[in-house]
């Protein structure tokens, strides 16, 4: 467990942790030297059954980065305020600092208790909670770290916190330093955010290199695991030269997701909001810039609680539930604290009643299943992208999509109302290309996706559309899929003219037909046979290449075949090298290769034809 300790420079944070602990926090030269922490400073205090670790925050605004960097995983906080001097400058901005954060407990601690009278301290303590609603309750301790008043009552009182870090998540930590030691190697420090890690566990680092933990330090002492709410220093098998990393940095248990820059918050405001600002962004070791916008007026008074968007100007590794700190855009004042609701905002239709609606509900959500439930009311969203904005685990995951009755093939989550929608769409456009082509047979899978659904994943709609097959709600012939009720079909008269057709068709042994060749062969009309054979066409047995020239359209699709194989092998298909595969003429196989670049399965580049998509002839 970690509690960080806050308050102005010189109120007595270190020297209280010393007398806890009896470990000095200032650990930088420059910090001995000046007599401030500049930096994150460390101490632990050794219990039966827990170590407790101490985080000492710089209490100098301009040390404001470094603060923040320790306090994301942390649950509990000490405010530190002296008797003698009372709730000076940066007590008041870490104040607003800690009430931003939303830490379960913040435990008030009055030092140098030594230098006034109990009637000061009381007064001090009666303006606090006068001028800080939010303190009113807490728990107040009166300490001197010169005599060691109060110093055992607080340690017993830290000892007993319960334990509330998230160990079932999966692991998510915070680099907040990087450096290399003589005869180990690489070794990061940070806190752990969730979930537990394990000596000989690989991790991911943000940059999505895979990284290997050696050996574990958790809470100053030499462990086999690492959980959720303590410092951790972490020994890597890492090159520092070939997998570089730096403060700002993560490792985690689940594969990342690329960075956002666009993201949903809630935001409380710490002052008067316009409806859009430069801001600075602190989340963990991170730090950036951007612009603020409200999303539910054009203003926000202090301590209004409303939606907003931020555009980030570097993009950071966040998550659902997420605490942000924002200050201003000369980086002089706390302006807001923010939690992300959402990552990867849309650009687009952001302030309608659905959205905000949207936005609503998901801070309200009580649990991941809820928020999930509402994430998949119009989409299908990749199981990565849920595991990763609910940082859950694949058995979570699976646990909360059974839980709200929502579906999960393969890569991909939805909900009921989505599939019938999908499907009612499906079916709409195959009506409506059916009335518009009422000769025709039907489409091809793949043009069926780009009719009904192109801007959905392409795997699950072909998976809607066999599942209608098999339901009988669509039929499929000869590759052709169509409505049941559906049909073009030859007269008994045209059975006949078709035997014959194919008859000539299995003598060219697999050669294209003109429509001149078929009518001299069989003594008809020439008019007559294109007729046929364009019919022929509709009806999905014959493919013309070009005016007047067809293959047997199952011919086609085995040339079709063939040219993927070719492909996907050697990256491209040249027409020497199918002309000599298919023992054709050039001409004809120049015509099948453009017939082949029209209908958009292949693509001219150069002398060679490389694949453009490779469904297009998929059955």
């Amino acid at each position: 467990m970690i509690i960080v300790t806050s308050g102005h420079v010189d109120h007595g944070k270190t020297a209280l942790l010393k007398a806890l602990t009896g470990t000095s926090t200032a650990h930088l030269p420059e910090e001995k030297k000046r007599g401030m922490t500049i930096d994150l400073g460390y101490a632990y205090l050794p219990l039966e059954n827990k170590v407790l670790g101490f985080i000492d925050v710089p209490g100098h605004e301009k040390f404001l980065s470094n603060m923040l960097a320790g306090l994301g995983g942390v649950h509990y906080a000490m405010l530190i305020i002296a008797a003698d001097e009372g709730v000076a400058a940066q007590t008041k901005e870490h104040l607003s600092i800690l009430r931003q954060l939303q830490f379960h407990e913040i435990i008030v601690v009055i030092t140098k208790a030594d230098r006034t009278n109990s009637e000061q301290i009381e007064s001090l303590i009666q303006t606090i909670k006068q001028n800080y609603s939010f303190l009113r309750d807490a728990n107040y301790f009166i300490t001197s770290a010169e005599t060691g008043q109060g110093v055992n009552e607080l340690r017993h009182y830290l000892a007993n916190l319960p334990e509330l870090a998230d160990t079932q998540k999966p692991f998510r930590y915070a680099i907040d330093r990087v450096f290399s030691v003589k005869g180990a190697g690489t070794v990061v420090t940070g806190t752990a955010f969730s979930g537990t890690v394990k000596v000989n566990n690989e991790l991911y680092l943000s940059t999505g290199q895979k990284v290997r933990v050696k050996a574990i330090h958790a809470q100053n002492t030499s462990s086999e695991q690492g959980i959720a709410g303590q410092r951790l220093a972490l020994n890597l098998n890492a090159d520092l030269d070939r997998t570089p990393m730096k403060r700002g940095d993560w490792l985690l248990q689940n594969e990342p997701l690329p960075p956002t820059d666009r993201i949903s918050v809630q935001i409380l405001a710490e002052v008067p909001l316009n409806e859009s600002q430069p801001v600075h962004i602190y989340h963990g070791a991170s730090r950036t810039t951007g612009k603020l916008t409200l999303l539910q007026g054009k203003n926000a008074a202090k301590n209004d609680r409303t939606l907003a968007e931020i555009i980030l100007d570097s993009p950071l590794f966040l998550a659902f539930g997420d605490k942000l700190i924002l200050r201003s855009g000369d980086a002089k004042s706390l302006i807001a604290g923010a939690r992300v609701l959402e990552i990867d905002s849309p650009k687009r239709h952001k302030r309608t009643e659905g959205r905000l609606s949207f936005l609503a509900n998901l801070a309200l959500a009580e649990n991941a299943a809820q928020r999930i439930a509402f994430i998949l009311q119009h989409n299908a969203i990749s199981a990565h992208k849920l595991m990763w904005i609910e940082q859950l685990t694949n058995k979570q995951l699976d646990d909360a999509i059974n839980e709200r009755s929502a579906v999960r093939y393969q890569d991909w989550c939805f909900n009921t109302d989505y599939k019938k929608e999908k499907i009612q769409l499906i079916l709409t456009a195959l009506n409506t290309y059916h009335e518009q082509h009422n000769d025709q047979l039907g489409v091809s899978k793949a043009r069926l996706y780009r009719m009904a659904a192109l801007n959905q994943p392409e795997n699950l709609i072909n998976h809607f559309i066999d599942e209608m097959l098999e339901e009988g709600r669509l039929q499929q012939t000869r590759g052709w899929l169509h409505l049941p009720e559906h049909k073009i079909q030859f007269s008994q008269e045209e059975q006949k003219y078709w035997a014959s057709v194919l008859d000539e068709f299995e003598k060219a042994q697999g050669q294209a037909i003109w429509v001149r060749d078929m009518a001299n062969a069989l003594a008809m009309d020439e008019s007559q046979m294109r007729n046929f054979m364009y019919k022929a066409g509709k009806l999905g047995y014959l493919t013309p290449i070009v005016k007047d020239r067809f293959f047997l359209t199952e011919n086609i699709y085995a040339y079709a075949r063939l040219i993927k194989q070719i492909a996907e092998k050697e990256g491209k298909a040249s027409v020497n090298e199918i002309r000599d595969r298919l023992n054709f003429g050039r001409k004809l196989t120049v015509q099948l290769m453009e017939y082949f670049d029209r209908t958009g399965f292949l693509r001219r580049k150069g002398n060679d034809h490389i694949l453009r998509d490779k469904n297009v002839f998929d059955l």
